[in-house]
């Protein structure tokens, strides 16, 4: 990407370099990981779209939740990172430690946490009122951390306790309260725009021996966001993300092994607009005027 400082690390959709002792530059590229494949074809300003929510986030929640943020502006980072290319789709961060856990919050029962509840009536291990529907809104917002699993492998979904013997219990709580307090802001911002946050994945991190939020914030790819005229508990709701990606996969005979299936433009394109809209309802700004 024309970087010119030490390359640490590439993800399915980020590549993170070293900009000194304290500080990294995270560049979110236009890659598309689906049923943890990376597609062959990008999502064009896909990576500028979750690195906009993100800074957006960062500031609105900056009085509940300390985050590594430094810059968006590239004028502000290191010389070797001070390149058009990655402009509006990078960070210049502090460096954290991070944590060996998701830190997730369910607001709504979906996903993984629904196949749970259908098998055992439990979520992450916890006992759940019995009659819930697929989607239905839970009582309150729960914790329910995850793993961090190596690359090619899924999360495996924790018990509080489990949580408390990886990362000790000060941290645990903190941990807890913190994203609590994250998402249902965080969601109560949302649903006032007509998007419901079914759930996220905060990651969070130790800086200087304080708990700070890192990487993303409550962007499409880490967590479910629903339009709220669509939502109907028994039913899985439409997507602001890669969804139009996922149907097309879905119905093709695929594996979900590589290699993935080549995407028709119309799908990708399809997918460019979800994550634009979701960009522009969240923020009430132009995604044209993100620089």
């Amino acid at each position: 990407m024309g970087v010119e400082l030490p390359h640490l690390y590439r993800g399915k959709v980020r590549d993170i370099y070293d900009a000194g002792p304290d500080a990294l530059v995270i560049v979110a590229s236009d890659r598309l990981s689906a049923f943890d494949v990376v597609m062959a074809e990008p999502v064009q300003d896909k990576g500028r779209v979750l690195t906009a929510i993100s800074a957006f986030w960062f500031e609105h929640l900056s009085s509940i939740a300390p985050n590594h943020l430094i810059s968006t502006d590239i004028a502000d980072f290191p010389a070797g990172a001070q390149v058009d290319e990655i402009a509006g789709r990078s960070m210049y961060v502090r460096r954290a430690e991070m944590l060996p856990i998701e830190c997730i919050v369910r607001g709504h029962i979906t996903g993984s946490a629904w196949k749970e509840y259908q098998r055992s009536g439990t979520m992450h291990g916890a006992p759940m009122p019995t009659g819930l529907l697929e989607s239905d809104r839970l009582p309150e917002p729960v914790f329910t951390p995850s793993t961090k699993a190596a690359d090619g492998l899924h999360d495996e979904n924790i018990d509080f306790d489990r949580a408390v013997e990886m990362v000790g219990g000060d941290i645990a709580e903190q941990a807890r309260a913190m994203s609590l307090e994250l998402y249902s802001a965080g969601a109560a911002h949302a649903a006032e725009r007509g998007i419901i946050v079914a759930d996220t994945k905060f990651e969070l991190g130790l800086v200087d021996g304080e708990l700070v939020v890192a990487d993303e914030m409550l962007t499409p790819d880490s967590s479910r966001f629903w339009p709220a005229d669509a939502w109907e508990p028994g039913t899985t709701p439409p997507s602001f993300d890669k969804q139009p990606v996922r149907d097309f996969l879905d119905g093709l005979d695929w594996d979900k092994t590589p290699p993935p299936p080549a995407l028709p433009p119309e799908v990708i394109d399809a997918a460019r607009a979800r994550y634009v809209e979701g960009y522009e309802r969240l923020t009430g700004q132009s995604f044209a005027n993100w620089k």
